[in-house]
């Protein structure tokens, strides 16, 4: 049984039926596993089930149909559906004619997109598992969290660092890179670590191509991968009528902070320094972006960033909340100009600065909240409530 009480539930979707996406390690098959210890469960990394079901989609049908009907009321998964999109109109099948419901899990939409399976006419509800937050490690260590990163296994390893290599080169170099289609794999396994240099920045693409030696318009298409298989993250730039001059480039995270620091090749992070920012400022994205999803709000983040640098690092929603994160332990008012300038011309109804301070403030209607805080009002529910 997992250590860790995950947030996610399946509590909304009794009934229906699902795809669970989320990248390899995330801990898909253990909370399925946790949740529904008595379903049936389909397992498409196994060798007998690959094979079986390739040659011959119609057997699951016909397995399912003879399954005990205490297992026919509970969700049916398929674990790397990916691997076999076939089986999708078996499911189809049974969805329309017998009324069972399927949680079809795995890493990527991609290979389905591309090869035209059938993605059940919206019959299935988009369902993502996130990297571990902070609301889920009971005694949560900030420092071991940036270092180690939030992908379960590599958070508990003895030696992080070689579970993170491992992953780099068996999943990302292989199994994403088999997503690319491309016979220069040397220019993509450069992307890989010229992409990590953008993270949390503003991605360009013109400079990257260069410096790996294809076409923009390839590099784009090689973020586009990364997207697709949720190896990263876009971020764009908030553009609700602008009256200033702002960057509208987006900005790219990877989609977990241990993955990035390997790829950058990052010694130990410690406070203070300038990678500690960085490396906080992906923490709260991680937060944020794993909120959203999970509490059903599925709210918008952004960035908005002018074209003379002042800057607002996550924009909330429609821009209700403007969230600034700052690596440091005393915010001081220079730190406030971004959250100033943004609110001069949007308004929003929180502005709220997230640092290492020991205490909260208030500096005028800035909230100068310590990280801790932050969370524990994000998950409650407080920073988004109407």
């Amino acid at each position: 049984m997992s250590i860790f009480k995950r947030v996610k539930n399946f509590k909304n979707i009794e009934g229906e039926t699902c795809f669970l996406w989320g990248p390899r390690q995330t801990g898909k098959s253990t909370l399925l596993k946790n949740i529904f210890s008595e379903a049936a469960y389909y397992d498409l990394l196994l060798s007998e089930n690959f094979s079986k079901f390739s040659r011959h989609p119609e057997f699951f049908r016909q397995e399912v149909l003879e399954l005990p009907e205490k297992q026919k009321a509970l969700p049916i998964i398929i674990d790397e559906v990916q691997k076999i999109p076939l089986l999708l109109n078996e499911v189809q099948w049974l969805i329309v004619n017998k009324k069972l419901h399927f949680i079809l899990c795995g890493s990527s939409a991609r290979k389905l997109k591309k090869g035209a399976a059938n993605l059940l006419g919206g019959r299935a509800i988009r369902q993502e598992l996130y990297p571990l937050v902070s609301r889920e490690i009971n005694d949560f260590d900030l420092m071991k969290v940036l270092n180690r990163g939030l992908l379960p296994e590599h958070y508990l390893a003895k030696n992080p660092n070689l579970k993170l290599k491992s992953y780099v080169g068996d999943y990302l170099r292989e199994e994403v890179m088999a997503e690319a289609l491309t016979r220069n794999v040397s220019a993509f396994s450069r992307f890989l670590e010229i992409a990590a240099f953008s993270n949390g920045e503003i991605v360009n693409y013109q400079n990257i191509a260069t410096e790996c030696g294809v076409s923009a318009p390839t590099v784009r298409e090689y973020f586009q991968i990364l997207s697709d298989t949720l190896v990263g993250h876009f971020v764009e730039s908030f553009r609700q009528k602008p009256k200033r001059r702002i960057i509208q480039s987006p900005k790219f995270y990877y989609f977990d902070l241990g993955l990035a620091n390997v790829l950058l090749n990052r010694k130990e992070i410690t406070f203070p320094s300038e990678i500690f920012g960085r490396v906080f400022e992906h923490f709260i994205f991680q937060e944020l972006r794993a909120h959203s999803h999970y509490s059903g709000l599925d709210y918008r983040i952004s960035y908005w960033r002018t074209s003379s640098g002042l800057e607002v690092d996550f924009v909330l929603a429609s821009g209700d909340v403007a969230v600034e994160v700052k690596g440091t332990k005393e915010v001081l008012p220079k730190h406030l100009k971004g959250l100033r300038a943004f609110a001069e011309d949007y308004r929003p109804r929180k502005k709220i600065i997230v640092s290492l301070d020991a205490s909260p403030r208030l500096v005028d209607d800035i909230q100068i909240l310590p990280w801790s805080n932050f969370l524990e009002q994000l998950w409650s529910g407080i920073i988004l409530n109407t």
